[in-house]
């Protein structure tokens, strides 16, 4: 009898389907002609919370969520890109989709945080535009306006990833991501987590939520309309 295993706490799984819905957004209302751009400026805010929840998530969250339990080593990479048969694939994230999230997480921080720095020169201006030097904003322009085909690039790169799992070891990477769970067939009970941490999840996101209304309306320096 196949028997399910907690891998992927709620707070991580809750994490990810809002991402994935806050990207979509952020780029459908990223153009100017639609009349969306405050709601641009929004999906920008909860990114930015998401990837810092996400970062604190991963040193103080479950098992599988947890940096120190997924970055692979060198050894641990090369091992599993040359398919060593004794190595036991991760109850978690493989090597590859580790380095895939590491990824993922730090081109949207950036592209969050160079958002906050935007200047458009006819509608809006980000809540630092003119905050730093000329040179470094003229930088963090530059990469707002070309990251995010760094990030549909990762996107594309991830649903490959969950096709061939699903058509050439008959697993689903999504499923597990809804429900948490993982067979006995794929994970042993050793690897199951007890509880997703609910409680201190909703400390965390509350404080990085307080971060984020403090970071760009209390302490921005200017307040008018600006893109995102």
């Amino acid at each position: 009898m196949t028997t399910k295993y907690l891998i992927w706490d709620l707070p991580l799984r809750i994490f990810h389907w809002v991402l994935v819905a806050t990207i979509a957004a952020a780029w459908y209302t990223s153009d100017q002609d639609n009349g969306f751009i405050d709601y641009h400026l929004i999906c920008g805010y909860v990114a930015l919370g998401l990837i810092t929840f996400r970062f604190l998530w991963g040193f103080l969250g479950t098992r599988h969520s947890q940096f120190k339990n997924f970055i692979p080593t060198p050894s641990k990479l090369i091992s599993y890109v040359k398919k060593d048969k004794h190595m036991q694939e991760p109850a978690g994230h493989n090597p590859l989709g580790s380095l895939m999230v590491v990824f993922m997480l730090t081109i949207i921080l950036l592209q969050a945080v160079s958002g906050l720095f935007m200047n458009d020169d006819i509608f809006t201006a980000g809540p630092y535009n003119g905050a730093i030097d000329k040179d470094i904003e003229a930088i963090l322009v530059f990469i707002h306006r070309n990251s995010f085909d760094f990030i549909l690039g990762a996107i594309a790169l991830h649903i490959i990833a969950i096709i061939s799992y699903k058509k050439f070891k008959n697993k689903s990477l999504v499923l597990p991501m809804i429900t948490g769970k993982k067979s006995s067939d794929d994970v042993s009970e050793k690897d199951a987590i007890k509880h997703s941490k609910i409680i201190l999840a909703i400390i965390i996101a509350l404080a990085v939520a307080a971060f984020v209304y403090w970071l760009v309306v209390m302490n921005a320096p200017v307040a008018e309309e600006y893109y995102y």
